[in-house]
């Protein structure tokens, strides 16, 4: 292999850059120091170099955009195309494929589709129901109509709904014959009707629930002193709308099977 010897001597150090340059090519003025990037003026930040952004070209001058985040597009701007999706929405509020149709029917045909949505989510009194298109501004013969067919369908039976409560509420909360009846009056059951739910827990069972609750509480309240044990587990068969007579006594048994002295509960 021949090696090259003929190589062209370097330019002489007269104290320029090399490979000329000047202020015109991006070098250091005299006393400063030399900018980043770019040829000719656009160097040094007078905004007129080729590298300078125009509003033309899709960019902001330096007064449209005060913060420097570019042009739409630029990446420091969120979303496709600069602006925020998200930020022009924000406040507006299409209004739903459900309530614009409600709006083409008439007032009964309006009511029925609003009652067959609610009674797909679960059971309903047939006062919760009229509340509901009470609540939708339902015209009100058109409801009373609405509901007379659906309760004649079988759709709207508060008797069962009464009865599916009761069951439902005292084995899965502890709920006395009390409280289920407070709640079944504030869903708009008549009173004959709740009577008859309710009468179907007999006092034994009501009883035998409630020892279970206190069993299962008992263990938490031990440690603490005979008072605030008492207090807590009868407060605890109150609130499900246990009798004070019943909850006093069973209280006072379990009690004494742990050996704790409540012959005096009574009189307290």
């Amino acid at each position: 292999m021949v090696r090259r010897t003929d190589w062209p001597l370097p330019p002489p150090d007269d104290g320029r850059p090399p490979f000329g340059g000047g202020p015109e090519d991006g070098a250091a003025p005299p006393g400063g120091r030399r900018r980043r990037g770019g040829h000719g003026p656009a160097a040094y930040g007078e905004g007129d170099g080729p590298d300078a952004a125009r509003p033309e070209d899709g960019g902001y001058g330096p007064e449209e955009d005060p913060d420097g985040y570019g042009g739409p597009g630029h990446p420091g701007r969120s979303g496709r195309g600069g602006a925020s999706r998200r930020g022009r929405s924000r406040g507006r509020r299409e209004p739903s494929g459900e309530r614009v149709r409600e709006t083409s029917l008439s007032p009964e045909e309006r009511a029925r589709a609003i009652c067959l949505r609610l009674l797909t989510g679960s059971p309903r009194t047939r006062k919760q129901l009229a509340d509901a298109l009470a609540k939708r501004d339902v015209d009100a013969e058109a409801a009373e109509a609405v509901l007379d067919r659906l309760e004649a369908a079988g759709l709207i039976d508060d008797a069962a709904f009464a009865g599916a409560w009761v069951e439902s509420r005292h084995h899965g909360r502890g709920l006395a014959r009390r409280a289920l009846a407070r709640e079944l009056r504030t869903r708009g059951v008549a009173a004959p009707v709740v009577d008859e739910a309710v009468g179907r827990l007999d006092a034994d069972t009501e009883e035998e629930t409630a020892r279970e609750l206190v069993a299962r509480k008992l263990r938490a309240t031990r440690g603490l002193d005979r008072d605030k044990r008492i207090r807590r587990l009868a407060g605890m068969l109150a609130r499900r709308g246990y009798g004070e007579g019943l909850a006093i006594r069973v209280v006072r048994e379990a009690l004494e099977a742990e050996g704790e002295d409540a012959e005096d509960l009574l009189a307290d």
